[in-house]
């Protein structure tokens, strides 16, 4: 098969989704919800708006995911008082402790991913992704 960029990221991605995808579940978590997860543990409480915007998906897909999140003790939601049309989002210890393991399953996948290359080659190559999808933000129609 020719090896096209898009062909090569598409099997990269579906090999590193395989790899992580039972440990979601052993987690306690759903499909999609690892990365609000640790969004949220990254950068703090925020709003749902917010995360839709970061992750570039539909609004109502990320309210499905946080009630989810939600009734497996996940997250907390609680009114905005600046703004009581909307709610902060904050996980609980038991989404911090998920997001821990969910990140040492990341790591892993990482350095089986990355074995062999240079840390300089790491560099460079995070570099080119970062590169490669501000390309395509700045050319979405």
């Amino acid at each position: 098969m020719e090896k096209t960029f898009h062909m090569l990221l598409y099997r990269a991605f579906h090999a590193q989704r395989n790899y992580l995808r039972p440990f979601v579940g052993e987690i306690g978590l759903g499909s999609g919800q690892p990365k609000l997860v640790a969004y949220l543990a990254e950068r703090g409480p925020c709003r749902q708006r917010e995360l839709a915007g970061y992750f570039e998906i539909d609004p109502a897909a990320v309210s499905r995911m946080l009630d989810a999140l939600e009734k497996g003790g996940f997250v907390t939601r609680r009114v905005d008082e600046s703004n009581r049309r909307a709610d902060i989002i904050s996980l609980t210890e038991q989404g911090l402790q998920a997001n821990a393991a969910w990140q040492g399953h990341c790591r892993e996948a990482e350095e089986l991913m990355l074995d062999g290359f240079t840390a300089a080659e790491k560099e460079q190559f995070a570099q080119y992704l970062t590169r490669a999808y501000h390309n395509l933000r700045r050319h979405k129609g």
